[in-house]
């Protein structure tokens, strides 16, 4: 019997909320590895050396060594060492890229078991030639996107160092050293709460996005695409325009949501607001520690440099000001995400979920493998059909579209989205 050790932070336990039946809140990064280490030439993995290099790695970072348990009203982190027969295991392989795709969908509705520590790894042969792929799945009560590539970088061997990656600020937000005598800025803290009570408004009755194919109740048929392109070539050729690569993955989203509502049979809005996390600097105990930003994409401007320049202008003034805000309001505890879960299923305030992590400046290896390709994927919630997750890796940037395959043309979105990063860059 173990006791418990730590009550979960509020926005971790709102997490805890935000999964059930028909909404698995799991963090997905699936990975191509190269023979060395632990693969052999010939692709055949030795499980035991994966298991007993990770077995040392674990034991470093408490977050995979415990689950969540009910204690009373409120759940409790209780120290649970893993099995790693189970955590880390070979699992039938597939047909090459898409294969790899086609699973990451499977995984992206399966959930993981409560009575564990809530992650695991799996090898999965047959994801590209001579090598093999690799899955994590993180449950979101235990990490963020910051906190999951945080945890990735210790689970994996440095490979080879490389410049910084380009999409956005430095890889991870440090801690914020407390002041020992914090003064009370009343206009600062009247700002706050006047912008906190505008995002709850917006959050009950937001209307921002009309019946759209983009929303509504998602069958259980996920979809997941993979696009790669080179962030260096990106950058370079978005700075002098006054643009992250954030904003050009924005504009490249608002290239495939436009493509994808064509394909539908759907009219073309003037603008499609969609959400995306902001990474606040680390305070604290919690896993997450994230502020939201509304994106309104341009999706009636013809011009593609117009849109990038409005898509510019909308993040930097919006995201100083969510990063000011911090957590929403109704992911600050359990209540609150109850409350919210129960009005996603019904909103209409943004039409798709855009996520970007920044990444490792140089390369992994895993048990001495070299790990060649990586994407996230991430959760899709409410009643949202479609979202994009991106990181960047080796240099390039690597992103995982997520769709309701039966009701959204997700293809089609990654196609137009994959076109408009390389035009992007050109």
């Amino acid at each position: 019997m173990h006791s418990a050790t730590q009550r979960l932070a509020p926005a971790d336990e709102a997490n805890l909320v935000l999964d059930h039946a028909g909404q698995v809140n799991v963090f997905l990064v699936a990975s191509l590895l190269e023979p060395g280490g632990f693969l052999a030439p010939d692709g055949t993995p030795d499980m035991a050396r994966l298991r007993a290099v990770l077995r040392e790695r674990i034991g470093e970072l408490p977050a995979l060594r415990k689950r969540a348990a009910q204690v009373g009203r409120r759940y409790h982190w209780v120290e649970s060492q893993p099995d790693l027969e189970h955590h880390v295991r070979l699992v039938e392989p597939v047909d090459g890229l898409a294969g790899l795709q086609d699973r990451c969908a499977e995984l992206m509705g399966q959930p993981l078991a409560g009575d564990r520590p809530m992650w695991e790894i799996l090898v999965v042969p047959g994801a590209t030639v001579g090598g093999l792929g690799i899955v994590l799945r993180i449950h979101h009560a235990v990490a963020d996107g910051v906190t999951a590539a945080v945890i990735v970088q210790r689970l994996f061997d440095p490979g080879e160092a490389g410049e910084g990656a380009g999409n956005e600020p430095p890889a991870f937000a440090p801690a914020e050293a407390p002041r020992r005598h914090p003064r009370i800025d009343v206009r600062r803290t009247l700002r706050r709460l006047g912008t906190g009570l505008r995002r709850i408004r917006k959050t009950l009755w937001g209307h921002g996005v009309g019946r759209t194919a983009l929303l509504g109740e998602r069958s259980a048929h996920h979809g997941v695409a993979f696009l790669r392109t080179d962030i260096g070539t990106l950058e370079s050729a978005l700075r002098p325009k006054g643009a992250t690569v954030n904003d050009g993955l924005l504009a490249a989203s608002a290239a495939g949501f436009r493509a994808a509502l064509v394909a539908a049979g759907e009219p073309v809005p003037a603008w499609l607001p969609v959400s995306e996390p902001v990474a606040l600097r680390r305070r604290g105990t919690a896993g997450n520690q994230v502020g939201v930003m509304l994106v309104r994409l341009p999706l009636g401007e013809p011009d593609p440099d117009e849109r990038l320049r409005l898509i510019a202008g909308q993040t930097f003034a919006e995201k100083p000001q969510a990063r000011e805000q911090g957590t929403l309001e109704f992911m600050r505890g359990p209540v609150g995400a109850r409350i919210m879960d129960h009005l996603a299923r019904r909103q209409h305030l943004v039409g798709g979920f855009i996520t970007n992590v920044p990444g490792p400046g140089g390369t992994f290896r895993l048990a001495g493998a070299p790990v060649v390709a990586l994407w996230p994927v991430a959760v899709l919630a409410g009643n949202v059909r479609l979202g994009a997750a991106a990181v960047s890796y080796a240099g390039n940037l690597c992103c995982g579209i997520h769709f309701d395959a039966p009701n959204v043309p997700g293809d089609m979105f990654a196609q137009a989205m994959g076109e408009e990063l390389s035009r992007l860059g050109g």
